[in-house]
């Protein structure tokens, strides 16, 4: 019964953990935009630009916060299932072979949420604490 009762405990520790790691950061887009949830497969498609257009057909504009942020570290992870040198390796592939350009990148949660507002296309994320007035929240789905 101990033995079980430990189980349980070490359970139920990892799921808290599991639930705090996926509340660290917020998928925010531009007020207009009408979609209101996105899955994890398309973030990551949106973010390597692989999809570039909204269903609306409008361009998208992915931002990211700079490579030093511990946010953009377990989006990366999350989305990507990718550490940021693998995906910053992508990018200067996409570079050198005139393929793309990486997303662009800000330093703090209130630059990317400035850059939404400013931008209707734009798509984002900022660390689970940031208020995020003027731009909408949307919820991730798997």
């Amino acid at each position: 019964m101990n033995k079980t009762k430990k189980i349980i405990g070490i359970l139920l520790f990892l799921h808290i953990i599991g639930l705090s790691f996926a509340q660290e950061y917020k998928i925010i887009i531009n007020d207009d935009n009408p979609i209101s949830s996105i899955t994890i497969d398309k973030l990551d498609k949106i973010f390597l630009k692989k999809v570039t257009k909204w269903n609306d057909g409008s361009k998208i504009n992915p931002v990211n916060l700079t490579a030093e942020s511990t946010v953009r570290e377990k989006f990366t992870q999350t989305v990507h299932d990718k550490k940021i040198s693998a995906i910053n390796a992508y990018w200067q592939k996409q570079i050198f072979t005139g393929k793309g350009v990486p997303p662009v990148e800000k330093k703090s949660d209130q630059n990317v949420i400035q850059y939404i507002k400013a931008n209707p296309g734009a798509i984002g994320y900022v660390s689970a604490s940031a208020n995020t007035a003027g731009v909408k929240v949307i919820q991730v789905a798997n």
